[in-house]
């Protein structure tokens, strides 16, 4: 579960950066507080369905998609682990 936090709080990110927006740009566009979208962001938060759904909003992408990207990151690294084992055989 820790991991699908940490996800999900890196796919913010990567989404607002892609945006070219702050922290508080995102804060404010999803009408949440600039600290608990950092919290967000680190992962030390599980944000609630209708929070994850606001910052999805604000994002200009869905809540399917925004899922989506956090479940290609935990596919990433299991294939990185996967990867690792493999050369280490």
């Amino acid at each position: 579960m820790k991991a699908f936090v940490e996800d999900f709080g890196v796919t913010v990110r990567q989404l607002r950066e892609g945006q070219g927006w702050s922290q508080e740009e995102l804060a404010e566009r999803s009408d949440l507080n600039r600290s608990y979208v950092g919290e967000i962001e680190r992962g030390r938060v599980i944000p609630s369905i209708v929070t994850a759904q606001k910052l999805a909003t604000a994002l200009g992408i869905n809540i399917v998609n925004l899922l989506a990207r956090c479940e290609q990151l935990e596919q990433s690294r299991l294939a990185r682990r996967i990867n690792l084992a493999a050369i280490a055989c």
